[in-house]
């Protein structure tokens, strides 16, 4: 099974990448509910979240939390929330989304829809804001 995320990995569709090692990548989501919102995966091809092994869990949690630092640095908020849904794309995410408060983790509403040189201005301010441990 080859999801889109799984060509994101590839190279054969584009993402603005804001982190990236041999375990994990994140990307912006094109549709973010918050700019700054960012989709954190594993570069192996996992379904479900809770089928990914306790070790690379724990690798991604980590990944995930360098990413979240550089989120809020580039977009300052209240937290970053952190929520796992994985019905859309079948490949285990983590979606990172800037938050002042409970209605921004509102997958139902309505999304933003950026223009390219804002998501490529905003995958700039955060991969510059993070550091990989």
């Amino acid at each position: 099974m080859s999801t889109i995320f799984s060509k994101i990995i590839a190279g054969d569709i584009p993402a603005f990448k804001v982190a990236e090692n041999d375990l994990f990548l994140a990307f912006l989501d094109i549709n973010p509910l918050r700019m700054g919102h960012t989709l954190v995966i594993p570069k192996t091809e996992i379904d479900y979240f809770f089928d990914i092994d306790a070790e690379q869990m724990a690798q991604m949690m980590k990944f995930a939390t360098s990413v979240a630092a550089g989120i809020k640095t580039s977009y300052p908020c209240k937290k970053v929330g952190l929520t796992v849904i994985g019905l859309e794309v079948p490949h285990a995410h983590i979606h990172l989304v800037p938050m002042d408060s409970i209605a921004d983790m509102n997958f139902t509403g309505p999304k933003l829809n950026p223009a390219l040189d804002e998501l490529a201005v905003a995958a700039e301010k955060i991969k510059a804001s993070i550091s990989l441990k």
